[in-house]
């Protein structure tokens, strides 16, 4: 009956359509042979060619005029010999520019690399290397991090700062377009999304997506509408940018991105494109929430209905916060670049329970193991969390499998109405003086203090009792801590084991684009 479902799921997002059951078919097939991206944007293309299909930096453009590009595109790369054997990764900040390349290679059926724009020269020169990538498609502003890439690399620019001669760009290979027909690829595309890579070398998670119906299990717990606005604020590079360009193509719903994230013009633009649905990561989402309730009320934000939030752990003040601001539309979504999706937090649960991450949707499993892999049925009891989903990833980045289901290298519980609610990562848990203690715990109330910005917690090694918990945290603008008075008021309220014995005030604290604190630098933050 699972077969069903979807359809129901689907038909109620406005993705198909029974009273046109042919049209349906061929949008499922579509995604059958060209894989979910391409079908998606074929589908957006037929139902709605002269909508605008997605606005940035640049301008507008229409589906039909993206897929019109991305056709163009991808003649162009194959009369350079760029076809099914070959890697192309793209590094760029969040415009058409991914977008169109995303699609040029799943209409020939070339394998898509998602970069991150943190990586350092040596980090992105290894992932090229070990990844055997043929072509690199990024912005300009990254050329210094080029240094010590491989000359044999073919290189495109897709959004150019100053003008300048030598490597091509995106819109001059659009231009010169051979004229030829581009046929349908022998198989469909991957789309290689990486991991964080906090502790070390990001890993590949590679996908090929062929049946239409895989969406319901994002839409099934999240109402997502056709033919709408979706601002995405996360960055397209992440698994949560990239699975919302997917939904939005296939939706007919207008995505409207920016380079750089800004909270003000971000609210400005859901106000201007009457966006229903905005997607942020945990600390977009406090840069928001820093404008102040007068300033967020400036703003018409009646058509928004989907706040969705993912990428790191929200905290449970913050989400309370978002929703007494912006009104009871918050998602939180978890889920891992290897698994896709694993639970989602409605409204409902958020409100009954802050800091959960919800319910598995309907075609998805989580359970909870102990360390012996005995699953944990009992509410409030720790285990490892894993999680299955037909969407999960293959290659190298999976990780030890228990039952058929993924180890996401998450701890978490359940609670007695089978909320999921994730204590922190299995290798940051610390055993001090014996006892089991979670970092994200004491984060979570450091970032309640009326002074604090933002906050880490790990652990360290300690003489008398084994392991300790060291803070990091920021100040509030103007704000003046005193690190004595912030472990009095973690004491009043958690447990003596859990006060952090060291408080470090920075400046700032390091952390990926979607906002996951990089652990491995924070000794050495200024």
């Amino acid at each position: 009956m699972s077969g069903l479902h979807d359809v129901r799921v689907l038909a109620r997002a406005g993705m198909i359509t029974p009273a046109h059951a042919l049209r349906s078919r061929r949008a499922l097939a579509d995604v059958r042979h060209w894989g979910a991206v391409v079908g998606a944007a074929k589908l957006a293309a037929r139902r709605r060619p002269d909508a605008t299909g997605i606005v940035d930096d640049h301008g507008e453009l229409t589906f039909a005029e993206l897929d019109q590009r991305s056709t163009a595109l991808a003649k162009s790369l194959r009369a350079k010999e760029i076809g099914p054997d070959s890697v192309v990764a793209v590094l760029c900040r969040d415009h058409r520019g991914p977008i169109e390349t995303l699609l040029a290679c799943g209409k020939l059926g070339a394998t898509t690399i998602l970069l991150g724009t943190g990586l350092a020269a040596p980090q992105l020169a290894g992932l090229i290397r070990r990844e055997r990538v043929d072509v690199l498609v990024y912005d300009q502003e990254f050329t210094g991090v080029l240094t010590e890439l491989d000359p044999s690399v073919r290189r495109f620019v897709a959004w150019r700062d100053e003008p300048g001669a030598g490597v091509p760009t995106l819109d001059e290979l659009v231009a010169d377009a051979p004229k030829a027909r581009l046929r349908r690829p022998p198989d469909v595309s991957k789309v290689v999304l990486l991991t964080s890579g906090t502790t070390g070398t990001p890993k590949a998670a590679p996908r090929k997506i062929r049946s239409g119906l895989a969406a319901a299990d994002f839409l099934d717990r999240i109402p997502l509408r056709s033919g709408e606005s979706t601002f995405i604020a996360a960055p397209i590079f992440h698994g949560i940018g990239f699975l919302h360009v997917v939904l939005a193509l296939g939706l007919g719903s207008t995505m409207v991105v920016r380079r750089r994230f800004d909270a003000r013009q971000t609210m400005a633009a859901v106000d201007r494109y009457r966006c229903s649905t905005l997607v942020v990561v945990p600390t977009m989402l406090q840069r928001i929430m820093e404008l102040g309730e007068r300033e967020l009320s400036g703003y018409d934000l009646t058509p928004l209905r989907v706040l969705f939030c993912s990428g790191s752990a929200l905290a449970p003040g913050l989400a309370t916060l978002a929703m007494d601001r912006l009104g009871d539309v918050l998602y939180n979504f978890y889920g891992t670049t290897e698994v896709a999706v694993a639970t989602v937090a409605t409204p409902e649960d958020l409100r009954a329970a802050p800091g959960t991450v919800g319910h598995s949707p309907h075609n998805c499993t989580v359970r909870l193991y102990d360390v012996d892999n005995n699953e944990i049925s009992a509410p409030d009891r720790v285990g490892r969390v894993l999680v299955g989903s037909g969407l999960r990833a293959g290659g190298r980045s999976v990780r030890d499998e228990v039952d058929g289901l993924v180890d996401t290298g998450d701890l978490g519980h359940f609670d007695a109405d089978g909320r999921l609610f994730i204590d922190g990562r299995e290798d940051d848990m610390i055993i001090s003086g014996g006892e089991n203690v979670f970092p994200g715990e004491v984060e979570h109330l450091l970032m309640t203090h009326y002074q604090v910005r933002d906050a880490a917690v790990v652990g360290v090694p300690d003489d008398q009792f084994g392991q300790r918990l060291r803070a990091y945290v920021v100040a509030q603008p103007g704000a003046s801590l005193n690190p004595a008075e912030l472990r009095e008021f973690v004491r009043v309220s958690l447990a003596r084991h859990k006060v952090p014995r060291d408080v470090v005030i920075v400046p700032r604290l390091p952390r990926t684009a979607t906002g996951k604190v990089i652990r491995t630098q924070l000794e050495s933050t200024p």
